[in-house]
């Protein structure tokens, strides 16, 4: 695998000064979308954190508006800048052509490192290529697990959204469900595809695939309801992101069906869901550590030239079940957000 070089200025590493009674002052900037340039930064670093030098990280993300899983990534990957004295540009654009444009803008604030998401890889492989010749290290979070390596980024961080799905898939199993509907948000994208292949790889029952517009709530409640009124055997509706669940549950009630819902990802909501038990299980992905680990395995290559799995094999934070057996203990985190 090519290494990006690290400036002979950053060979040497300074001490790490941590005031262990000081808590994370997080960054505060808000997310660009629809293709507009990437301007936000972290504020000031609070004093009692890293005595590095002040570097620039931009993380470049997929995400849709509105999705809180994307808010949770975002403040792991602010308190990660906050300690490790970070300046963080964070963008956004679930347009893959977009998302290359922001890459690009990050190249052209000549940043010391970039964290990317490679939901559509093919869209993103030229610029990729292009922030790596010009001697910014990239690293991949949350999608892209099966390219992450061609495109010589330094590490990726995430799960194996094809495993992810076979265990959904295998503890379907045990519920009795015999008929499952995989509702896919975004047509195209790897990681939700592959989570959907994965569930009908290992369901023993039949799985059915539905797209829907996850941009539009109305379009997705009406897209799934009228699934479930034209097909009555479906008895679990499985999906893909956490609004998507809470959502699906709004159809099953309209649709005067009982199917079940089991979904990946957490939200607040979603926890609470649980616990009332309207929501069978979720799968836990840990986007806050996805978004923590991405921004601090930067500033560790670029100040003690580590590569977080020694850049051979990705760091997987996922996947785990959060069902009604743990469901109280997840609860506690997701109330502040982070999980």
């Amino acid at each position: 695998m090519t290494r990006t070089p690290l400036p002979r200025s950053r060979r040497i590493v300074p001490a790490v000064a941590v005031a262990a009674a000081a808590a994370l002052t997080l960054a505060g900037c808000s997310s660009n979308s629809g293709g507009k340039k990437a301007e936000e930064s972290a504020g000031n670093v609070s004093a009692g954190k890293a005595s590095t030098p002040r570097m620039t990280i931009a993380m470049v993300t997929h995400a849709p508006s509105g999705d809180t899983f994307w808010d949770t990534i975002r403040k792991g990957a602010e308190a990660a800048a906050a300690k490790d004295n970070v300046k963080l540009i964070y963008s956004n654009d679930e347009n893959a052509g977009d998302q290359a444009n922001l890459v690009q803008n990050a190249i052209d604030q000549k940043v010391d490192g970039i964290a990317v998401t490679l939901a559509k890889p093919d869209a993103l492989k030229a610029v990729v290529a292009k922030a790596e010749k010009a001697g910014i290290p990239v690293v991949g979070l949350n999608a892209g697990l099966s390219v992450w390596k061609q495109q010589k980024l330094l590490s990726f961080f995430g799960q194996d959204e094809s495993v992810s799905g076979q265990a959904l898939g295998s503890k379907l199993n045990g519920t009795g469900a015999k008929h499952a509907l995989c509702v896919i948000q975004a047509q195209g994208d790897v990681n939700l595809e592959e989570r959907c292949a994965g569930v009908k790889k290992t369901f023993s029952g039949k799985t059915d695939i539905l797209y829907v517009n996850g941009t539009d709530m109305p379009s997705v409640k009406s897209t799934i309801t009228a699934k479930l009124k034209q097909d009555s055997s479906i008895d679990e509706v499985v999906t893909l992101g956490a609004p998507i669940a809470l959502t699906a549950m709004q159809s099953v009630s309209e649709s005067g069906g009982k199917a079940k819902i089991a979904t990946f990802d957490l939200n607040k909501a979603l926890v609470s869901a649980i616990e009332k038990g309207t929501i069978q299980f979720a799968v836990d992905q840990q986007p806050y550590l996805q978004g923590y680990l991405a921004v601090d395995s930067l500033w560790l290559y670029r100040t003690n030239g580590n590569y977080s799995g020694g850049g051979e094999q990705p760091v997987l934070t996922g996947p785990a079940f959060v069902d009604e057996s743990n469901v109280d203990q997840i609860g506690e985190f997701a109330a502040k957000g982070t999980r």
